[in-house]
């Protein structure tokens, strides 16, 4: 996937830059480095191939931002977007922004070149298309309790408020949450707000659950 593949690292943090250029220079990619959102997008546009790995929490303008200015400026370029530990809940914003997928903190290398190497290969046209039908299959194997924790997971919700807000233990919940990711064909929540944001479910009610869209708190239907 290399080859002709740029990779444009937007973070501004100068040990971290230094730290993935070497990984991907050594894996074999063309490296560009942004100490900030504004200096990224004051390159645009792109030539050739590229795919933007940027950190979340940046001052001025941060991941979130950049994505949604990247939107609306129609850029189709797929964003990897690298998280701190225990950001989720920020984690899925972005994926409903138009990420790609996430990392948390400290990103492998392994995980990194794997994403890059996916988030370029979705950009091939009609891929989502094609997967929508056999998602939709999926999510109707799902128990009407699955589907609420679902609805939780992709709010960013934590295992605890999911348990807190269904009246059940975080034990079940996780137990649910295993099966959900079972039954979808997910390996992790990125692919899971994939096949989500693929339906539209992330901003639709999913089975007899309430998905809301944004940060707010979300109950079951009654």
């Amino acid at each position: 996937m290399a080859n002709d593949l740029t990779i444009h690292l937007v973070d501004d943090e100068e040990s971290l830059r230094r730290s993935l250029t070497f990984l991907l220079v050594s894996a074999g990619f063309a490296v560009r480095t942004h100490s900030s959102a504004k200096a990224f997008l004051e390159l645009l546009p792109l030539s050739g191939r590229s795919c933007l790995v940027t950190d979340l929490r940046m001052p001025e303008i941060d991941g979130i931002e950049l994505l949604q200015r990247l939107r609306r400026l129609r850029l189709n370029v797929p964003v990897i977007v690298i998280t701190g530990q225990g950001d989720i809940a920020a984690a899925v914003r972005a994926m409903k922004a138009g990420a790609s997928d996430f990392l948390e903190k400290p990103v492998r290398e392994e995980a990194l070149i794997a994403a890059i190497n996916a988030a370029v290969g979705q950009r091939r046209p009609g891929g989502a298309i094609a997967d929508s039908e056999s998602v939709a299959v999926r999510l109707r194997q799902l128990t009407e309790r699955e589907h609420q924790v679902l609805a939780g997971v992709l709010d960013g919700l934590q295992n605890k408020m999911i348990a807190y807000q269904l009246g059940i233990s975080a034990r079940t919940v996780e137990v649910h949450r295993a099966n959900v990711m079972a039954k979808m064909g997910a390996r992790n929540l990125a692919e899971l707000m994939r096949m989500a944001i693929t339906l539209d479910t992330a901003a639709q009610p999913i089975g007899t659950t309430k998905a809301l869209p944004g940060d707010g708190a979300w109950t079951p239907a009654r």
